[in-house]
């Protein structure tokens, strides 16, 4: 039930679902993002990426490549409930 007594409808009940879930995946992505520790400090970083370049790098290993994940995870998830909401709604 709704603030004035009423039932909650179906559509109302998807359109909450989907906000929900638009709402969770925004906070996961903005805090991946935050937690993630910076690719490059400055003209040092440039340099040495250039040598990584060459070298090759290792994968990520670790916190790193876990953020790294969940960012994308929550990033798809995001798009994918926005597009949701915008055609539901329409």
């Amino acid at each position: 039930m709704n603030i004035t007594g009423n039932m909650i409808q179906g559509g109302e009940k998807m359109t909450i679902f989907i906000v929900v879930i638009l709402t969770i995946s925004s906070i996961g992505l903005i805090a991946t993002v935050l937690l993630q520790s910076g690719k490059s400090a400055g003209m040092s970083g440039s340099i040495a990426g250039a040598g990584e370049q060459v070298f090759g790098k290792s994968a990520a290993k670790g916190m790193e490549g876990l953020f790294s994940k969940l960012s994308i995870l929550a990033a798809v998830l995001f798009l994918v409930s926005s597009l949701a909401l915008c055609i539901y709604l329409k």
